[in-house]
């Protein structure tokens, strides 16, 4: 299944409720299962990202709309990557000419 890290900050209303991070998280969890995304890691983080969000899933339309569904709530920003693993990017190594 292909894995995505989502980059994550907080909007100003985020960070005015930001001790219900935690639980927010939760339901973000709850959200992704829904929509048949396992979410494997969620780290808070110091510097220019306050979350970062490690997860897996069949599609990118499923990684879209439980991202969208996150923005919308108003929490958050987002910016999110599709990850390779290394056996992954040997594979596509191999493909150039």
């Amino acid at each position: 299944m292909p894995t995505y890290v989502s980059l994550i900050n907080w909007t100003e209303q985020g960070l005015k409720n930001v001790k219900q991070s935690t639980n927010r998280a939760k339901a973000f969890r709850d959200m992704a299962e829904k929509l048949k995304v396992k979410v494997r890691e969620i780290h808070w983080t110091m510097g220019r990202y306050d979350v970062v969000v490690v997860m897996e899933a069949m599609d990118d339309r499923a990684v879209s709309r439980l991202m969208l569904g996150l923005a919308a709530l108003g929490n958050v920003r987002t910016e999110t990557l599709k990850a390779c693993s290394a056996e992954e990017m040997s594979q596509i190594l191999d493909g150039i000419p």
